[in-house]
Order: C-alpha cells, then structure tokens, then sequence
C-alpha cells in the first residue's frame, strides 16, 4: 500500500494544539505527537529500578537443634560474680541525690 510523503501535511500538537509541520513532530515516550519546542526525553526517574527477586524458602528445612545454653561468664561487682543468688530480703535502698525546696 502506498503512502503519501506528507511533505506539506501539518499536525496538531497534543500539548499546546498549535500546527506543526508534520515531519518536524516528534513523539514523547508517552506516545503524544508534539512539536519540536515542547519535546523533552522521558526523565530517568520514571524508569523503574530493577530489584533481585527474594531468596527462595529452602527445601525440606530443619530448625537448628544446637544447645542454646552455653557456658559464658559474666563480670559483676557482687560477690564472686554469681548469677541469680537466693534473696534474703526484701528491701532495698537507694540514694538520688539532694533535692533543694525554696518556697518564695
């Protein structure tokens, strides 16, 4: 099939609908026909960033059986740095500091 050249034609530009020249249009990335004046490229923000897909469940998994209560040793400033000693009271003290009230 046979096409005219279209040297004459004129076409409407999508943005503004001013009259362009056919041949001197150009298409955005987004499929508008534009004049040359209002024609931009596509902005790299708008390409999306390819990502790795997610990591895969392994097959026929197993939790881990190891012993989680392992042996460690622990500096502490009461007595002979033993955890968890037997209380024998039930009081405690405690210093803050000095408080100061001046009623005027």
């Amino acid at each position: 099939m046979a096409r005219a050249t279209g040297k004459e034609a004129y076409g409407i530009c999508d943005i503004t609908g001013f009259r362009y020249k056919l041949r001197e249009m150009k298409k955005t990335w987004d499929g508008l026909l534009v004049g040359a004046d209002q024609w931009s490229p596509k902005h790299p923000q708008l390409d999306r960033k390819s990502f790795k897909p997610d990591s895969q469940a392994l097959k026929n998994a197993r939790p881990d059986t190891s012993d989680d209560n392992t042996k460690f040793l622990v500096y502490t400033n009461v007595q002979d740095g033993i955890l968890g000693a037997v209380l024998e009271t039930y009081e405690i003290s405690c210093n803050v500091g000095e408080v100061t009230i001046q009623i005027t």
